[in-house]
């Protein structure tokens, strides 16, 4: 996609330097068009640096390709981050001083305006006016966050992070999917299917796990644009096209390749149906059965807790992908529901986000629908989703996205 990212002369221009890196790391081109207020705070070095392309700035330039008219042309999305008060009063009523200006009259793409200003500015009735006036042209403005202004001052008009304006503005191209913007460029790992105890050398202990929901998933992310390393225990489906996959058997086996494939990455996912228990004793031929009709007696030991392992390793400052999300197949027993056993479980793991399946009377392992509840370490409710489980996925990511936009909210001035 071709991007015109305008910047205008607010403080908040730093902002803008995180959010050209986020749509570059996407894969986009962009062009960056800053006002020329808005180089007294960036200056233009930075702009080329990270777009790798030239900051176009004068209107007399490429006047043989007519630049004022052709960036606008071809641009597949024009954003404006931050927009002060007065290119919104500008751009409402027409005007074109610059080369942004220009741009903004000439697109026929969506454009998408991030107002960062003071709170009176932001409040002033000729200024919602604009804002309002832009709207029913079809331009897209973001309302201000509310925080940190410049100085003192705290209120509406703080521009937002750079992850969120991303997010709304691919929420206004036809075919994005904004809760799930947070994900491009980021290094997921997850882990799906079933693991294996091996018994004897043809004989082990194992699950139900068809490994569709951690496919799932893997797609899901793959679309969003992040990058997918997938540990695939036993499945019963192919593996996603598109991820780095590992291929694992035993709890043991997957116990190492989390440590090593997530230790650079953003976030784990554990999707995987984790054995409990293995033999304590693995035979090394086949156990026979015998004469007098018996059966051998087994004993079995715990298996390393993965998802608890990852979290103290992150927990305790060593490699480890900062935000986890852990899977729980749950039932209802006389103690308490499946619900109130997720909810112990998501406080005894220490994950960021657990993902609760019923899986009750047979429901869930191999079907192609599901219902999932998406339970958060920091207090938000139960979201609950039912249908298929590429649908469930969804949820699942766009409740990791939200982690990661709120993980990486910088403090300080926002303006």
């Amino acid at each position: 996609m071709e991007v015109v990212l305008g910047v205008s002369g607010g403080i908040a221009a730093y902002k803008a330097a995180h959010l050209l890196r986020l749509m570059t790391e996407a894969g986009h081109g962009v062009t960056v068009v800053p006002t020329a207020n808005a180089l007294r705070f960036v200056g233009a070095p930075t702009w080329e640096a990270l777009s790798g392309r030239p900051v176009a700035v004068d209107t007399f330039e490429g006047v043989d390709e007519v630049r004022h008219v052709r960036l606008g042309r071809r641009a597949d999305l024009v954003v404006v981050a931050p927009a002060t008060a007065d290119l919104i009063a500008r751009t409402a009523a027409g005007l074109a001083p610059d080369l942004l200006g220009n741009v903004l009259l000439t697109a026929t793409c969506p454009v998408v305006l991030s107002p960062a200003m003071h709170t009176e500015m932001w409040h002033h009735p000729a200024t919602r006016a604009n804002v309002e006036l832009l709207r029913s042209r079809g331009v897209h403005v973001v309302e201000p966050a509310v925080g940190r202004l410049t100085g003192a001052d705290s209120g509406p008009g703080r521009l937002p992070e750079p992850a969120e304006i991303w997010q709304a503005a691919l929420g206004a191209v036809p075919g994005e999917d904004p809760a799930l913007v947070p994900l491009r460029g980021r290094t997921v790992v997850i882990t799906a299917g079933g693991t294996r105890e091996p018994l004897d050398p043809v004989r082990f202990l194992g699950n139900r796990s068809s490994g569709k929901q951690g496919v799932a998933l893997a797609e899901a992310a793959l679309t969003a644009g992040a990058r997918v390393r997938f540990i695939a225990g036993t499945m019963s489906v192919p593996v996603p096209t598109g991820a780095e996959t590992i291929h694992v058997e035993s709890t043991q086996e997957l116990l190492e390749a989390v440590l090593a494939q997530a230790a650079d990455a953003d976030a784990l996912i554990m999707a995987a149906a984790v054995a409990d228990f293995r033999p304590a004793e693995v035979a090394a031929t086949k156990i026979k059965k015998t004469e007098d009709g018996g059966a051998p007696v087994l004993s079995l030991e715990r298996t390393p807790d993965v998802l608890r392992t990852a979290v103290e390793i992150r927990d305790a400052g060593y490699p480890m992908a900062p935000v986890i999300v852990g899977f729980a197949a749950e039932t209802g027993d006389a103690q308490a529901t499946a619900l109130q056993h997720g909810q112990a479980k998501l406080r005894r793991k220490g994950c960021d986000l657990l993902v609760l399946n019923d899986v009750g009377g047979g429901r869930v392992f191999g079907q192609d629908t599901t219902e999932v509840t998406v339970l958060s370490a920091d207090g938000a409710e139960p979201a609950v989703t039912a249908g298929t489980k590429a649908e469930a996925a969804r949820a699942v990511l766009a409740a990791l996205a939200r982690v990661l936009v709120r993980r990486d909210a910088p403090e300080g001035p926002g303006r």
